[in-house]
């Protein structure tokens, strides 16, 4: 019988979304659960295993129908031996997960870092279909990315390539959670965004920021778009670093685009003038021509990004 269809888990810290879709992307069926990260490792492995079934289950097909199993996941991770090392948002250590699920399935199964999924899914799917090389960057409570060169993920010799929220963008810079200083991380996530606004508020500018109880990049980006000086100037001086990561990675590889998701690239116009605008100033030409994107897969980036890992596995 010809397997018709492939599973993608997109694996977080909170949730687990899980999608049955055919070869060509097209989602079949889809479960969200939650992590219960807090209840253990083999708590939530067996979470994971619950999602892939019931997306079978729940489209009416079986597991012979499923050519292959395409997990995305918080690193680091070792995927070339298909184990999470470690993660801050979850409870695994070590663990074989790949192996582990090809045990209990039978079917051939991927794991790779979420933000290189990510970008294999914009890619085939979204804002960088159509590309040959594409630099996909997510800025959201960190700052990740993932790279596309020649038609294929670009893994680095540990597959963790494209850690871009740890490059650096300002020496002296605030301390990053990597134990690094003046990450790009630590400077223009929306981690960082909310940390500015919670200093200014301590300091007694005077700012409409101090209106809410928990001040969160929303709330910032909400107040500059009203006029707000303070707020304005810390997304000004966030972005301006984001430009500079992004020139960073423009001169380093030369992509045809470069795709821009998460949180905060929801920002609005801001957002994408600033960094365009900083790209346009600080990379060669003619790189600095490159066009500057948001991502095309909303929501259902993560788990689109499962589902491209297990078709280029196929």
């Amino acid at each position: 019988m010809e397997k018709k269809y492939v599973i993608g888990v997109d694996l977080g810290g909170t949730k687990i979304c899980t999608a049955l879709a055919d070869l060509e992307g097209n989602i079949v069926n889809k479960y969200t659960i939650a992590t219960d990260a807090h209840q253990g490792e083999a708590k939530v492995f067996s979470r994971i295993v619950t999602s892939i079934e019931k997306v079978i289950s729940d489209a009416g097909k079986s597991v012979n129908d499923i050519k292959s199993i395409g997990i995305g996941s918080p690193g680091p991770l070792d995927s070339k031996k298909g184990i999470i090392i470690h993660t801050p948002n979850l409870p695994f250590k070590n663990f074989e997960l790949v192996s582990e699920l090809v045990d209990k399935f039978g079917i051939p199964t991927k794991l790779e870092n979420d933000a290189n999924a990510a970008a294999l899914g914009e890619y085939h799917f979204g804002a960088g279909k159509g590309t040959n090389n594409m630099i996909y960057i997510t800025v959201s409570t960190g700052i990740g990315g993932g790279a596309v060169l020649n038609g294929k993920l670009f893994q680095g010799s540990t597959s963790n390539a494209l850690e871009i929220g740890h490059t650096t963008v300002q020496p002296d810079g605030p301390k990053c959670n990597c134990g690094n200083s003046g990450c790009a991380e630590a400077l223009a996530s929306g981690t960082a965004i909310a940390r500015q606004a919670r200093e200014a508020i301590e300091t007694g500018l005077n700012t409409s920021l101090s209106n809410y109880e928990n001040v969160t990049s929303y709330e910032v980006f909400k107040e500059a778009e009203k006029g707000d000086s303070v707020a304005n100037y810390i997304l000004h001086k966030s972005l301006n670093y984001l430009g500079i990561c992004v020139a960073n990675v423009v001169c380093s590889f030369d992509p045809d685009v470069v795709v821009i998701g998460g949180g905060v690239s929801k920002g609005g116009p801001i957002v994408f003038d600033i960094v365009r605008q900083v790209v346009k100033c600080r990379a060669l030409r003619p790189m600095n021509e490159c066009p500057i994107v948001p991502a095309g897969l909303g929501t259902d980036a993560g788990v689109m990004g499962a589902v491209a890992v297990a078709i280029s596995e196929i």
